[in-house]
């Protein structure tokens, strides 16, 4: 078993989200971390912005969660594989 995650075959699009956390509510932003990442799939990219749950979510991250944070969506062309069978 692979100790690494799995993607799709390319080409496929990957969102990436990177962000300086304050210290309020550590536990509401856990779960509200988890529901996004449940939401969050290949279809939903394109209308993400839009989606009812995650509207509350970017509001309660800039009034509560973030310091920071930044975006980027990318299309993934090529990947590449190397994995040792010791």
């Amino acid at each position: 078993m692979s100790e690494l995650a799995d993607t799709p075959k390319p080409p496929y699009w990957a969102v990436i989200f990177a962000s300086v956390r304050t210290d309020a509510d550590a536990e509401h932003y856990s779960q509200t971390a988890d529901e996004m990442m449940a939401l969050a799939d290949e279809e939903a990219i394109a209308g993400w912005q839009a989606q009812a749950d995650h509207l509350i979510a970017q509001r309660l991250g800039r009034e509560r969660w973030y310091r920071a944070y930044r975006l980027r969506v990318a299309r993934v062309e090529r990947a590449a594989t190397f994995e040792r069978q010791d």
